[in-house]
């Protein structure tokens, strides 16, 4: 009987040791959740316009920007180019000055390694002169090329691995037509082709491991979506706009392929 007994208890708490796991990775989730509904729902503050935490500006690039020579610290200049409705009201409008930083450059490998910015927004100045400290970081942008945005505001650049292939594949080519033309004045045309392909090969390689991958390019005009990172607190007595605003117009970047720096830099 108390063998019996004994495996009954021995179960039941392996059962309950087995369901433990999940019911604590439960309960996190749900505080996770808790916290982000908490946070998410900021506190009014009497004389102040609350702009939620996650609140998306759409702005319009004015300084160029490029992995190439930019420095933690330089700056970014941007305005918006749609306005923020709150109530029904407008709170932030078009044309509004962004400022923001770099927090971060790093230029591409020679042989792996993509280029990154990292970019931090910082203040915004409203068309009536009206200076405010807040936080957004980038979340996509239209360049013009084929950077992407990953998270906090960190842009990084394109590869380039169609052109380098290319690259070999050309000088390839090439070495082995001289090879060959070399082989038949000789009497031996695969031999010579087989050098010059294996001397263009070399080449090529050569010729991409001793260039850096494409920058990435931000050029004036480029589009960014931002989102705020934490709540922005506005006074009232200041946020009195009529109308939504207008922003200047820029032209948008042209199209562009990642290229590699050709030359050793």
């Amino acid at each position: 009987m108390k063998p019996i007994i004994l495996r009954l208890v021995f179960l039941v708490l392996a059962l309950s040791l087995s369901h433990a796991p999940a019911a604590v990775a439960q309960e996190t989730q749900q505080q996770e959740k808790t916290g982000a509904a908490e946070e998410s729902k900021a506190p009014e503050r009497p004389g102040k316009i609350l702009v939620p935490s996650g609140t998306q500006l759409l702005l319009v690039l004015h300084n160029t920007l490029t992995s190439r020579n930019a420095k933690p610290g330089h700056a970014v200049y941007l305005e918006t180019i749609f306005p923020i409705f709150i109530n029904e009201k407008v709170v932030i409008p078009s044309g509004s000055y962004v400022m923001g930083e770099v927090v971060e450059a790093k230029r591409p490998g020679r042989v792996k390694g993509r280029a990154e910015l990292m970019i931090t927004l910082k203040t915004i100045t409203l068309p009536n002169g009206y200076t405010a400290s807040f936080a957004a970081v980038p979340e996509n942008m239209g360049t013009g090329g084929n950077e992407t945005v990953e998270e906090e505001g960190k842009v990084k650049g394109d590869t380039d691995k169609s052109s380098d292939a290319g690259t070999v594949l050309r000088t390839t080519a090439t070495g082995a037509g001289i090879g060959a033309a070399a082989g038949a004045a000789g009497g031996n045309i695969g031999r010579g082709a087989g050098i010059g392909l294996a001397g263009g090969a070399a080449v090529g390689l050569m010729a991409v491991l001793l260039s850096r991958g494409p920058e990435v390019e931000l050029p004036r005009g480029t589009t960014v979506d931002a989102v705020l990172s934490r709540p922005l607190y506005l006074d009232a007595e200041k946020i009195t706009f009529t109308d939504p605003g207008k922003p200047s117009v820029l032209p948008g970047p042209s199209g562009r392929q990642p290229t590699r720096n050709r030359f050793p830099n």
